[in-house]
């Protein structure tokens, strides 16, 4: 129960948090859709990190199946080094989805209470709608994100099998057992890739629906 106790209460004090961090930044004048607008281009920007360096993976084992004699703790401190990058770039992706989720239920949320205090039926049916449009751009966008999200993970897993695996039995026999993995990883990166760039044309497609 403390335990509990415990979570709740640290959730509670990060959402305060977030929330004095918005009310802050609308005091200088910076507001939840100005704020949604950068996180959107700040994870598009961590997407085509991931994708340059899912790539620069992919090289990484290509080049490890192509070995043909030299230091192969060398090689294996390659594969290791690119498997951690990878995952260093997957999580910063789920980080900077987790941001625009946080800031869009604090512009809806707001958005949605503040249409109770129209008095002009025209403006709050016309704010209703755009709100609804809105909702409806930004659920499509995120649909979009997750789905590239969860195309990632296979990547990951691919790249961590061969780095415990090549960790443990580090010879060139083992080395050439992996050159059919190198099929699958490039197959699983082309289609994370193509989910992510269908991501970031959404992402775009949703700033500029904000943006109008």
């Amino acid at each position: 129960m403390p335990y509990l106790l415990a979570i709740l209460l640290s959730v509670s004090l990060l959402s305060g948090c977030q929330s004095a961090y918005y009310s802050a930044m609308e005091q200088v004048g910076v507001h939840k859709r100005d704020i949604m607008v950068d996180r959107v281009e700040d994870a598009n920007a961590a997407q085509q990190n991931a994708q340059k360096q899912f790539t620069s993976a992919l090289e990484g084992l290509k080049a490890l199946n192509n070995f043909h004699g030299g230091e192969l703790e060398a090689a294996y401190n390659d594969v290791n080094d690119q498997y951690k990058d990878s995952e260093a770039a997957v999580n910063k992706v789920k980080d900077r989805i987790a941001a625009i989720e946080d800031v869009a239920d604090a512009l809806f949320e707001e958005w949605n209470d503040e249409l109770a205090l129209y008095k002009s039926a025209t403006l709050k049916r016309d704010s209703a709608n755009k709100l609804r449009a809105t909702k409806a751009q930004y659920q499509k966008m995120l649909a979009a994100m997750k789905r590239a999200e969860q195309k990632m993970e296979p990547v990951l897993d691919t790249l961590r099998d061969n780095t415990l695996y090549l960790k443990h039995n580090l010879n060139a026999a083992a080395i050439g057992s992996l050159q059919g993995e190198f099929n699958s990883l490039q197959r699983e990166i082309q289609q994370a890739i193509r989910d992510m760039n269908s991501a970031i044309a959404e992402s775009n497609r949703f700033i500029g629906h904000l943006k109008k």
